[in-house]
This record gives structure tokens, C-alpha cells and sequence, in this order.
């Protein structure tokens, strides 16, 4: 597998399993319909657990624009590979959208609000205020990227032990987007993903929904650019502390 299948499949999972989730907790007549916050950000920590698994041999399984963008400011990614990773990002997000709307086809039909059938795909914020969405995008992808850029590779030791997670070196970065979401994402939906955001959003326009509503472009903006400045700043103070 190539990086940049590998960052397809990866964020094709999380994607799946994301948008998933937010299908069962919110889609009418599912066995998950009204379950709440804690499913929600629950299903995406293992969304991501399952995507970093996958990918991370093959790409270092960035999943997320911000992340290839922050490593690339830290010096930890080369700049000449950021589109593709990109390009790779946002075609698995595109397909792991298209694939929960098509699974949800009936659930989507047998709901009738149009902002609880755009929330499967994408973001909006609980109470539209743009600096504030803009600084808690900001803030929730800082902490993903400034904790990313600490992580530490499993080693061996000299008795060839190895020293670290193995497969569940995922478990941390899970753990972390847990957290984001449990403490911070209750504003604005926690994005922190350019890809995960406008990907899903793309897919929502394009698919035929009863009663879908806006696709709230004038919104989609602020989980694009809130997470590559947070991803930058992240990048920027943890130089700073070298």
C-alpha cells in the first residue's frame, strides 16, 4: 500500500465510522436514534483509532489536512508531498460520506429536519458567533497537533523487548480526539479536520436528499481555516519549546 492509498483507506474508515455514528445517534427510526454526546464522540475516537491502525504503517496516517500541514511546519513532513496527502484525505472522506448516506438512504427519508440530515455529514455550530466558532476549531485542533508532535515511536530495548503500543500506538491520538470532543467540541461540533468537514459537505450537496436544507456553505469556511491555523500554531510553540 502506498502513502497515498493508505491515506484514502484511512480516512475513508474514519470517515465511515465518524459520519457513521453521527447517522445512528441522529437519523429517525435507527436502534441508536437519540442515544447522545457521549455515542457520538465515542464512535469517532474509535473512528480514528481504526484509521490510524490501518494507515499508519504505509503514511504515518495523518487522516487530516491540519496534520499533514502542522507536521510539515514543525519539519516533520516534507512540503513537496502536502497536496497529495490532501488530495488523498479528501477523496476518502468523499467516499466514506457517500457510502453512510447510501447505507442511511431510508433513515435519511423518514427524517424531516434538514439541518439533523446535513449534521451526518458536517458541522454548524450550537450558537453561530464567528470569531468564537472560529477560536474553538482553533483550539481543539492546537491541542490534537501540539500532543501529535509529542508522540513517541515504540522501541527496542537491549534484551530486544519492545518498549511501547505496537498496533495500539492508535490508542493514544483516539484517546486525544476523545478528549477534544468530550470538553471542547460541544460549540461549534469539533471538525478539527478540514477533510472530515468540507468532504462530507461536498457529499451532502451532491447526493439526492428529501428536504436537505442549506448546506450551510456560508459556515464552511471556519472548519477549514480553524484547524490549519491551529495546526500552525501547534507547530510553531512546540518549536519554540525544542
Amino acid at each position: 500500500m502506498t502513502p497515498f492509498i493508505a491515506e484514502i483507506v484511512g480516512t475513508f474508515l474514519l470517515i465511515l465510522l465518524g459520519c457513521g455514528v453521527n447517522a445512528n445517534v441522529s437519523l429517525q427510526k435507527t436502534y441508536g436514534n437519540g442515544s447522545g454526546w457521549m455515542v457520538i464522540t465515542t464512535g469517532w475516537a474509535f473512528a480514528v483509532y481504526t484509521g490510524v491502525v490501518v494507515a499508519e504503517p504505509y503514511s504515518g496516517a495523518h487522516l487530516n489536512p491540519a496534520v499533514t500541514i502542522g507536521l510539515a511546519v514543525a519539519g516533520e513532513f516534507p512540503v513537496d508531498a502536502i497536496l497529495s496527502y490532501i488530495a488523498a484525505q479528501f477523496i476518502g472522506a468523499m467516499l466514506g460520506a457517500f457510502l453512510v448516506w447510501l447505507m442511511n438512504k431510508d433513515h435519511f427519508d423518514a427524517t424531516s429536519d434538514g439541518n439533523t440530515k446535513r449534521a451526518v455529514f458536517c458541522n454548524a455550530p450550537a450558537i453561530p458567533n464567528t470569531f468564537l466558532n472560529l477560536l474553538t476549531e482553533i483550539l481543539g485542533t492546537f491541542v490534537l497537533v501540539f500532543a501529535v508532535l509529542y508522540f513517541t515511536d515504540a522501541v527496542m530495548s537491549s534484551d530486544n523487548t519492545i518498549i511501547g503500543l505496537g498496533s495500539l500506538g492508535a490508542l493514544p491520538v483516539a484517546l486525544i480526539v476523545w478528549g477534544i470532543g468530550l470538553s471542547l467540541g460541544g460549540t461549534t461540533g469539533y471538525a478539527i479536520n478540514p477533510a472530515r468537514d468540507m468532504g462530507p459537505r461536498i457529499i451532502h450537496a451532491l447526493v439526492p436528499i428529501k428536504n436537505k436544507g442549506s448546506n450551510g456553505w456560508g459556515y464552511s469556511w471556519i472548519p477549514v481555516i480553524g484547524p490549519i491555523l491551529g495546526a500552525a500554531l501547534a507547530a510553531g510553540i512546540a518549536m519554540l519549546l525544542q
